[in-house]
């Protein structure tokens, strides 16, 4: 949905420091708010998948560090790669400009970003345009301007970084620019991406032999019409997407018939529901959603991505992953984009935040956002895989971010995601946003991922985690059994912004052995802090405002 954007990482991945080093509490006069919950050990039990965890774009470095499994490379100007001359347009992101890509970026798109991700030990996802032109370069391989200020004349906008012929293709008059495709592009075909599938396969082999495992079927493509008007002006048909979809998965699967076509990759509630012409024809004011011409003529009433699954299946199941994107709308994640940093950290975006992970899961909450609507995005999206395509198809969220990298209620927010996806049964998801070890963000995963720096991590079977009469939206919890060492680990987040929690944590059907060993992100600190007593089958501790607290039970569950 955004562009990407480069990063550094280091090795760090928790500072820690001695056991009986306790976790510092503010002193603001406010009484800890009592926070109950029951772990059962022996309740709801299913397996986490490790690919909940991934990343968009991570370092080889951030990957080791956070034994992320899984690496995307994937965005808006992935649509437009030109792997014959390893070069993107950047799209209404950046100017519509076809540039080279850089060697030295993390943001790339072909063999590079599979050796950066083979090399953090990591599965690489790529984006395979569906978008019918790719990027071209000049002669001498300088970049190209799809609405070149020369040519088209005097634009609303234009690079203010030194190229200030490059326009946004919206002329003083505020009316949108007809360009010549050619100018900056070049026609592409599944033939050209198959050519390109076959040299990713000669170099790394292919998907089962630990090659490019996952193919995704181009980047949002609802919003072409908005991303690449210079390529695509006209919103995609329904009909489009089903069909190129089809014909695209099985030029990959010609070449590598081991390799996972992940699809549709659409990018929110409007991109769900409508196909790209419709949510032109809507944004345009031509009618409202009762006369969407796609709706009613080729949908025939239902919501674009059912209808995409049932066009799927009726083709032999091209489709093996079903994917979305998701990011929250109340602004959570507006200093990502530009927006003055300090929004992050607002005490209504930060209420926001602590809320509107709701919108993953919870059938009685509302988005009060423009959409206004129930979403509870991961039941919705397995219902409509079992109902629409094929029953037990993997489901995944490619993009998603609720902001805030640089402060502790963005961390907050980022664990309760974790848990959540885990929870819900959700098959993969990949983080959208650059991390780096200093991030609080970077650090919440840690805390699931590696927190001790010796590769220790939550559980991978899911158990019960339930708050007696606690409000989720100020302190939630989340429980999984370590398979391979017989521990319960035990996730509680207080989200408050001022205010501790006083934690009584009963865990039932597990049998400890001792104290829980207790880790602690709070402050922008993943530290070891004092063990916790269990004393009648119960954990109690006071867990500081905006923190993530993990205690490690040692034991057998009953």
């Amino acid at each position: 949905m955004k562009v990407g954007l480069a990063a550094t990482s280091s090795l760090s991945v928790a500072a820690t420091s001695s056991p009986n080093a306790a976790a510092t509490l503010p002193v603001n006069g406010t009484a800890p708010l009592p926070a109950n919950i029951v772990v059962d050990a022996a309740a709801r039990r299913h397996p986490i998948s490790p690919l909940i965890y991934g990343l968009n774009y991570a370092t080889a470095d951030t990957l080791r560090a956070l034994r992320v499994p899984i690496d995307r490379s994937g965005g808006n100007s992935a649509s437009t790669y030109n792997w014959r001359l390893d070069a993107h347009n950047t799209g209404v992101d950046w100017f519509f400009e076809s540039l080279p890509v850089d060697p030295k970026a993390v943001y790339q798109y072909n063999d590079r970003f599979v050796s950066s991700a083979r090399d953090g030990h990591a599965t690489p996802m790529l984006t395979i345009p569906m978008i019918g032109r790719v990027a071209k370069l000049d002669k001498d391989g300088k970049p190209l301007a799809s609405f070149s200020v020369a040519k088209y004349g005097k634009q609303q906008g234009a690079d203010p970084s030194g190229w200030p012929d490059a326009g946004n293709g919206i002329a003083l008059d505020g009316t949108p620019i007809k360009n010549d495709p050619d100018d900056a592009s070049v026609p592409d075909d599944p033939q050209s991406q198959q050519a390109r599938i076959k040299r990713l396969v000669q170099t790394f082999g292919n998907a089962n032999a630990g090659g490019v495992r996952y193919y995704l079927m181009d980047n949002e493509p609802s919003l072409w019409h908005v991303g690449h008007r210079d390529v695509h002006p006209v919103g995609a048909h329904a009909s489009e997407i089903a069909s190129r979809v089809v014909t695209y998965a099985r030029a990959v699967k010609a070449v590598d018939p081991g390799a996972r076509v992940v699809a549709p990759e659409e990018w929110g509630w409007n991109g769900y529901r409508y196909s790209g012409f419709d949510q032109q024809y809507l944004a345009a004011g031509h009618g409202g959603p009762e006369t969407a011409p796609d709706k009613l003529g080729e949908t025939h009433g239902m919501d674009y991505v059912p209808w995409l699954l049932t066009q799927w299946k009726q083709a032999g199941h091209p489709v093996d992953v079903v994917s979305l994107h998701f990011y929250p709308q109340g602004g959570e994640f507006k200093e990502t984009q530009g927006a003055n940093p300090a929004v992050a950290d607002a005490p209504a975006i930060e209420l926001l935040r602590n809320r509107s992970t709701r919108d993953l899961w919870d059938p009685t909450y509302q988005d009060p956002t423009w959409i206004h609507s129930v979403i509870a995005l991961i039941p919705l999206m397995r219902q409509w895989v079992d109902t629409y395509y094929d029953a037990g198809t993997p489901i995944a969220i490619t993009e998603y971010s609720w902001g805030g990298d640089t402060t502790m209620n963005g961390a907050t927010a980022q664990a309760d995601v974790l848990g959540i996806f885990g929870r819900e049964g959700l098959d993969i998801a990949a983080r959208w946003g650059t991390l780096t070890p200093d991030m609080p963000v970077y650090k919440a995963f840690a805390l699931y991922r590696n927190y001790d720096g010796q590769g220790s991590g939550f559980g991978t079977t899911s158990v019960a985690a339930t708050g007696m009469q606690t409000d989720p939206d100020q302190v939630s919890s989340f429980a999984a059994l370590r398979d391979h060492d017989s521990v319960l680990t035990i996730v509680v987040i207080n989200k408050q912004r001022d205010r501790p929690a006083d934690a009584t944590i009963a865990v039932e059907h597990f049998a400890a052995q001792g104290k829980a060993e207790t880790w602690q992100l709070a402050d922008n600190a993943l530290a070891r802090v004092l063990d916790a007593d269990l004393a009648g089958g119960q954990l109690r501790a006071t867990l500081p405002p905006k923190s993530v607290t993990l205690f490690v039970l040692r034991g057998v569950a009953r």
